[in-house]
């Protein structure tokens, strides 16, 4: 079995308009990333890619893609699918074979949402963008939140990355 620690992944960001992230955002996009996708023991490169933007927008795509006309603080958008949630539940494996890497979806996040939800639960910025980060990736592989079970479960694996990130005491 591969290491995971040393797997290659592509974690892309950009803000609305194309423009570059600040490179604190991008490095803790990566991080969190990188430390939900090593929890899940991913072995094959990854590309996962985050949009930054803002209410106007991310409810743009919520209408499109979900039938929600509001805004929301992240949006999930899988491209490969799962028997089960989780790594080891990949239906199939589907891996560009011009760069080797598993596309394994895009995130959009609103930074307008972000700074709402932390300003009313008393979180910084950082800590909310994580959690929403971590929380769209695991949307990525497969977990959801439809049942009870199924939100306990996401939750604690959530709360697990947090507390390796240092966010939950």
């Amino acid at each position: 079995m591969s290491d995971v620690r040393k797997i290659k992944h592509k974690i892309t960001t950009r803000l609305r308009g194309g423009r570059p992230v600040e490179r604190v955002y991008r490095s803790l996009i990566r991080q969190a990333v990188l430390v939900t996708l090593r929890s899940e023991e991913v072995d094959i490169p990854c590309v996962v890619n985050v949009l930054i933007t803002n209410d106007e927008e991310i409810r743009k795509y919520n209408r499109e893609y979900r039938g929600i006309d509001k805004a929301t603080d992240v949006l999930s958008f899988p491209m490969q699918s799962f028997k089960h949630p989780g790594w080891k539940g990949l239906f199939k494996i589907d891996i560009d074979k011009d760069t080797g890497e598993l596309p394994l979806g895009d995130i959009v996040i609103s930074t307008e949402t972000v700074r709402r939800q932390a300003s009313k639960y008393r979180n910084t910025i950082e800590h909310e963008t994580t959690f929403m980060i971590i929380h769209s990736v695991f949307h990525l592989l497969g977990y959801s939140h439809d049942t009870n079970f199924n939100e306990r479960t996401m939750h604690n694996k959530e709360k697990f990355i947090m507390r390796e990130m240092g966010y939950v005491e």
